[in-house]
């Protein structure tokens, strides 16, 4: 059960928070499906181009875990930067589906050189700060400062849309925070870097390289690990592969609205877009904030997470049969909860999963978390792109959150689950 707050918001917590906040102000993410959409993407593309995403992640998340591990985490995150911003430039210039897949490609590299590194590097500040009790607390804080990023990217989004009348200049506006990023995680301090080799070390780097894998290994051996790990994966899983579809959605209330009809219907959907993702995000920050107040209510911490995802998924089914009926403001405010639940959730499980493992071996099992996800996804992409194709998204929507309603007995954590295993021992 995790502690009352008692962590300092020192000159590193800014750090922290500022980075997420950077990294958050991806412009182009109210707008992208509906940009794949204007490309001619049909839904199903549409799937496979989130599936080859995650496939990709799920291929680099293994090396990229390890690299953190040996090389040091702030080089790691640096590059994955330096992968996302190549991946914008593609975007920004793509006319044909095969540089949309490249492009993808190229954000996935990114995804897995960042994922689970910079979680890694707060657990061992607050290790090192004497914190660790307030995983939860302290990272339910830096999330929400990515939350308000995403807000402030949304109104600054939709004024490049209805200025630029197009989705393509977002991407390369979204370049702009991921070189101030760079700079800031150049300057925090080394000693979060983990244990490093050197490169030139070839025996030392082969023995890390077996630790850090023996370490992967027996976190699939462990069943209340990996039931915790599927758990949490399967949540978030769904949230990444059905977000961006709340777009049409929002776009169908913005022309059935008498606002705005001097504009055109790209620009007035482009307000109305960027006005509710400010709202969602404001709303998705005070969820990551109040996580570790919410779990404090709790004795086991399995408790609400295993119940939020259960709300989680019966709230996109409401929200796809509510879209099916035209009840289309009802289905938003249910959506918009997805987002909510996601974001009160994550804190609690990422803090669940940090303590199965060793500190020294933490961006690898967060990693290899990761990559569960991944997996999920590209499944629940390709299942929901094919679903919304036949049926539309509706359909699509309800469909796919009753099947992962009747997988949730087999990733429900149980009591005997709640221990600290710490991985590595």
């Amino acid at each position: 059960m995790p502690k009352p707050q008692t962590f300092k918001k020192n000159r590193q917590f800014w750090k922290f928070c500022a980075y997420g906040f950077l990294k958050n102000l991806r412009f182009f993410e109210p707008f992208l499906l509906l940009f794949f959409l204007e490309k001619g993407v049909s839904y199903w593309q549409i799937g496979t181009l989130y599936a080859v995403r995650e496939v990709a992640i799920n291929l680099m998340e293994i090396p990229s875990g390890f690299l953190a591990d040996t090389f040091g985490r702030r080089r790691t995150m640096i590059l994955a930067f330096l992968f996302y911003i190549v991946s914008f430039f593609i975007f920004y210039a793509a006319e044909a589906y095969g540089f949309l897949l490249l492009a993808m490609v190229f954000y996935a590299m990114g995804d897995a050189f960042r994922s689970g590194v910079h979680k890694a590097m707060i657990f061992t500040y607050l290790q090192i700060q004497g914190w660790s009790d307030q995983k939860v607390h302290y990272y339910g804080h830096t999330r929400a400062w990515s939350q308000r990023g995403s807000a402030l990217s949304s109104l600054l989004a939709a004024v490049v849309v209805v200025w630029s009348r197009n989705y393509t200049s977002v991407f390369l506006l979204s370049i702009i925070p991921y070189l101030l990023d760079m700079a800031l995680i150049w300057s925090y301090p080394k000693n979060l870097d983990g244990a490093e080799t050197s490169w030139k070390n070839r025996q030392a780097i082969r023995a890390r390289f077996r630790t850090i894998w023996r370490a992967f290994i027996m976190t699939f051996r462990h069943r209340s690990i990996l039931r915790a790990v599927n758990n949490v994966s399967l949540s978030s899983a769904f949230f990444k592969a059905v977000k961006d579809y709340l777009q049409p959605i929002l776009q169908t209330l913005a022309l059935s609205l008498p606002f705005l009809t001097a504009l055109s219907e790209k620009s007035r959907s482009a307000i109305l877009i960027g006005i509710a993702y400010f709202i969602i995000f404001l709303l998705t920050a005070s969820a990551s904030q109040s996580a570790g107040r919410i779990a404090d209510r709790f004795v086991e911490l399995r408790a609400p997470i295993n119940w939020t995802m259960a709300a989680c998924l019966l709230i996109g089914m409401g929200s796809g049969m509510a879209y099916q009926m035209e009840l289309i403001v009802p289905a938003v405010l249910l959506y918009i909860g997805v987002f909510v639940i996601e974001n009160l959730r994550k804190p609690m499980g990422t803090a669940f999963i940090a303590d199965q493992v060793q500190e020294d071996i933490l961006a690898s099992a967060l990693s290899a978390q990761s990559q569960i996800k991944t997996i999920w996804s590209a499944v629940i992409a390709l299942g929901l792109g094919a679903a919304v194709e036949v049926f539309g998204i509706a359909i699509g929507l309800a469909v796919i959150s009753c099947v992962l309603l009747l997988v949730l007995p087999l990733v429900w954590i149980r009591q005997k689950d709640q221990k600290v295993l710490r991985v590595g021992h």
